[in-house]
């Protein structure tokens, strides 16, 4: 499939894959279209074999273990790209966890110790994972970075629970990154996809509900991609999207406009 956007000569960090059906999936893909050179993490061994099957369709060699509760290996991820490539065009952030009693029960009962592990792993691991990259996007003269996020982070979604807190943190960060690094010529944006259904989606209690309201109240009454978010993260990577930072955007049919 050829692109109308270009990311020729740009080396990228794709993490969050987890199969084929994962929304990096389709961020990795449209990058590769693009014309980039791309840098995969996976979380640990099990999680490789799941992604395997991507990684050689995509002819990925760049391959490095990212856990983000674990500070040696995200070092030794940009120690590695750096010795590698020398710089870094864009990153993607595509992560987050809460416990099920956390995620499934209401947030007035949300423990502290949950609480706390839902928001290092979903929304400062974007703050980590942005310090780590800027010496090295620095080197590229600049680049982009962005983070996946979710319509709950701004309404109240039933069985989203501390995950909209940890989402709205997320958005928060993504403006105050963009007006720290953009002096820097450094790009901070957040996307926030439509409900699909993906292997975190379904750890949520009522997710085929969720899907069924989309179609039926979005304006284009359809649910969205991989590939159409995919679409959106590679322009926002790209050259065309230079001037664009600090923003959360929607690709879910125009759902969020919807009351």
């Amino acid at each position: 499939m050829s692109s109308t956007i270009s990311l020729e000569g740009k080396v990228g960090l794709i993490t969050g894959i987890a199969n084929e059906k994962s929304i990096s999936t389709g961020v990795a893909e449209a990058c590769k279209d693009a014309g980039a050179k791309l840098i995969v993490t996976y979380q640990n061994e099990k999680t490789r074999a799941f992604i395997e099957p991507v990684l050689n369709r995509l002819g990925v060699t760049d391959v490095f273990l990212l856990d983000v509760t674990q500070p040696e290996t995200l070092n030794a991820v940009f120690d590695e790209i750096g010795a590698r490539h020398g710089k870094l065009d864009f990153v993607l952030h595509s992560m987050a966890f809460a416990k099920r009693d956390d995620l499934h029960g209401r947030v007035v009962d949300t423990s502290a110790d949950g609480f706390a592990l839902a928001m290092d792993i979903s929304t400062h691991s974007f703050v980590r994972l942005t310090k780590a990259a800027e010496p090295l996007l620095e080197k590229a003269g600049g680049g982009s970075v962005v983070t996946m996020t979710y319509l709950g982070a701004d309404k109240v979604i039933p069985h989203y629970g501390v995950m909209g807190l940890c989402k709205a943190a997320l958005e928060a960060a993504t403006r105050y990154l963009a007006a720290e690094l953009g002096e820097k010529n450094i790009r901070i944006n957040a996307v926030s996809p439509g409900p699909l259904m993906t292997r975190a989606a379904s750890g949520i209690a009522g997710f085929d509900g969720l899907m069924a309201a989309a179609v039926e109240r979005s304006p284009m009454h359809s649910l969205v991609t991989p590939e159409d978010i995919g679409a959106l993260a590679a322009f926002l990577f790209s050259d065309a999207g230079r001037f664009i930072t600090g923003g959360v955007h929607y690709v879910d049919a125009g759902y969020n406009i919807m009351g």
